[in-house]
């Protein structure tokens, strides 16, 4: 339990850091978004595209490990779907509540977590997996609410393609399979703007704790957490395990990622759509919240 509490502990301290900052004052709401626009759209960007760029992709792609991922979250995605698809009626409110449900804030929670259980060796890993995660799922969320909304295809694209993380991950793989060599001073610069990513984006997603609500929406948002932290994870073990045999630390790494809290960027999305937004607003700090009981749980269970 200590090994389990040192290793989210650290991440813990900085997101609290950042809560107390917004709590008391320190730091206003235009302060907050200066640094959130810098982490967001400068920071996580250049931390991504160096680590994509340079990972050793050759060696982490696994088409087992691909699949014990995707084939759980795109499984529970669409049962989400079809329940609530059947009990609301409506194509966009089930669209955000079935992303609610199973996306991962793989960047921000998910990696620093692997990386502290796991080491950084897994990060190339990750940066596999995560290269199809918001795209795949805002593809289908946006199509599916796009049933109702009239949302055209050709907007559709252009959200995924201006939005910083997708961006900067399919630059970071481009140049990574024409084995691009950026001049040493660029990537030195670069590596300086990717320093502060994590340590940000921790820092501001625990000010942002204090901004939002929990009350609007508290009874879906209970249940998607309860899917997001509890569900999924156990649909991506039991596929890992008995599905396709993976290792252990392959298994832990997939399912730690799976755990991981919703992603402030589903609740962007539910903005932009202009459906459910209260719910996944209450779900972020819920599951981000619960998350720390059920990553402790997972590393206890897991690392045994």
């Amino acid at each position: 339990m200590f090994n389990t509490l040192a290793i989210i502990f650290p991440l813990i301290f900085v997101a609290t850091a950042g809560y107390i900052s917004a709590a008391r004052s320190f730091l206003t709401a235009e302060h907050l978004s200066g640094i959130s626009r810098f982490v967001f759209y400068i920071s996580i960007p250049a931390f991504l595209f160096v680590n994509m760029s340079q990972a050793e992709l050759s060696k982490a792609v696994s088409l087992d490990v691909m699949l014990s991922f995707y084939l759980p979250v795109i499984g529970l995605y669409l049962l989400v779907l079809g329940f609530y698809r059947c009990r609301c009626g409506q194509w966009s409110i089930s669209a955000i509540r079935a992303l609610g449900a199973c996306y991962s804030n793989t960047v921000l929670i998910g990696l620093p977590i692997a990386m502290q259980a796991l080491g950084k060796h897994v990060a190339a890993t990750v940066f596999v997996i995560i290269t199809f995660h918001s795209a795949l799922l805002f593809l289908l969320t946006y199509s599916f609410a796009g049933k109702e909304q009239r949302v055209t295809w050709p907007n559709i694209i252009r959200q995924l393609v201006i939005n910083p993380v997708i961006l900067a991950i399919a630059l970071g793989l481009l140049a990574n399979a024409v084995n691009l060599a950026l001049p040493k001073v660029i990537n030195e610069g670069l590596t300086l703007l990717a320093e502060p990513a994590i340590a940000g984006a921790l820092f501001v997603l625990g000010a942002n704790l204090h901004h939002y609500q929990i009350k609007p929406g508290i009874k879906s948002a209970l249940t998607l957490t309860l899917l997001k932290l509890a569900v999924l994870p156990t649909l991506v073990y039991l596929t890992a395990t008995y599905g396709f045999a993976l290792a252990q630390e392959q298994t832990l790494l997939l399912v730690l990622l799976s755990a991981s809290p919703l992603g402030v960027n589903a609740y962007l999305v539910s903005k932009q759509l202009q459906r459910e937004s209260a719910t996944l607003a209450s779900t972020v700090v819920l599951s981000t919240l619960l998350s720390v009981v059920s990553f402790v749980l997972w590393l206890a269970v897991l690392s045994s």
